[in-house]
């Protein structure tokens, strides 16, 4: 957790564009965080004349923010590739420069994923030691939060990619959750040591022999996301993109239907009535937005994707996360997670080494 009163100025740099709902809902977004923290200010990259009726409409989050005019967005249905070429004067594109160029210390965009992590790794490199950025969030369990990567940056992934990603979630647990030794689950089809195939096998393997003080589990199975079994979950963006869409659609079926069960009826109406709080507690633990924010971590600078469908306490949320990265120098952990791994790498003999028995 950070204070509401940061130590020192902080400027986030946001892609007014981007979103289904933009910018009304960035700007409200921000004016949100406006009234959280004080010692924040932020700039603002999108067509003016979108953006300035808009932002009239909070007078307070105005004065400090900094608009800068491009009329090229970068749209949901754009390739990467063509975003690449294409957008180099975008929203999206000139809020990532801005990390780059140390305008900000961190972006956020609820804009094309595929446009947002092509440019970041293009623009702001992977951290050295780093080969793969990946997409990390947390997600609720019945015991509390855990963090999950990667969500669908890389579909296909090697054992050593994995390892880097356990060492990311390691130090991202940290940040986000205040832990000091993040429990590492390798994501798996089954807990036993003869599942899974070649490459799971070999991260998990790579996990186990580290001297690094990574505290790692082993496996664990898709009833352990919700379950909460470990502090951090390690998988492919396929299968982490999957298991999190179909987590999301899950919690929306419930929500239906405890809802719909609760119409049914006259005395189950009453006893709504009685339970509504409860539920809303309930349900709160479950809702998307209270969780909103997924870092693009292993990038040389904090970029934070936020839901296209996010509004504007979703988009806050967000934001949130970009400040507690930053604030918490997320990359800089990151960082010595990777130098200590590096440490502990075998070194080839040398001539002066080598002795004869």
């Amino acid at each position: 957790m950070i204070p509401s009163s940061l130590d020192e100025p902080l400027v986030i740099a946001l892609d007014a564009m981007g979103g289904d709902h933009a910018p009304h809902a960035v700007l409200a977004g921000a004016d949100l965080i406006r009234k959280r923290y004080s010692n924040i200010s932020f700039l603002l990259y999108g067509n003016q004349s979108v953006i300035n009726p808009v932002l009239e409409q909070f007078l307070q989050l105005k004065a400090i923010c900094e608009l800068i005019h491009t009329e090229n967005t970068i749209l949901a249905e754009d390739k990467p590739s063509v975003a690449l070429r294409q957008g180099k004067d975008s929203s999206m594109r000139l809020a990532i420069d801005a990390v780059k160029n140390g305008k900000a210390v961190a972006m956020v965009s609820s804009g094309n994923t595929g446009a947002l992590m092509t440019m970041g790794k293009i623009v702001l490199k992977t951290l050295e030691g780093i080969d793969r950025p990946a997409i990390v969030t947390t997600t609720p369990t019945i015991k509390g939060k855990m963090v999950m990567l990667d969500l669908g940056a890389n579909i296909d992934c090697t054992a050593d990619h994995l390892f880097q990603f356990a060492l990311m979630g390691n130090a991202f647990a940290k940040v986000t959750q205040g832990l000091k030794s993040p429990t590492i689950g390798l994501l798996n089809v089954g807990s036993e040591d003869s599942k899974g195939n070649d490459r799971v096998k070999a991260a998990a393997a790579k996990l186990r022999e580290t001297t690094l003080p990574l505290n790692f589990y082993g496996y664990v199975e898709g009833t352990d996301i919700a379950e909460g079994t470990v502090d951090v979950i390690v998988t492919d963006g396929f299968t982490g993109n999957v298991s999190l869409k179909t987590a999301e659609g899950t919690a929306k079926i419930c929500h239906a239907l405890v809802r719909e069960a609760f119409m049914g009826s006259f005395a189950a109406k009453i006893g709504y009535f009685f339970a509504k709080a409860s539920l809303k507690r309930a349900f709160s633990r479950l809702d998307g937005r209270n969780y909103n924010g997924a870092m693009l971590v292993g990038l040389n600078g904090i970029i934070v994707k936020s839901h296209g469908g996010s509004d504007a306490f979703a988009f806050s949320q967000a934001i949130s996360v970009a400040i507690e990265l930053a604030t918490h120098k997320i990359n800089e952990k990151i960082m010595q997670e990777v130098k200590l791994s590096q440490q502990t790498l075998p070194v080839p003999p040398t001539d002066d080494s080598i002795k004869i028995a």
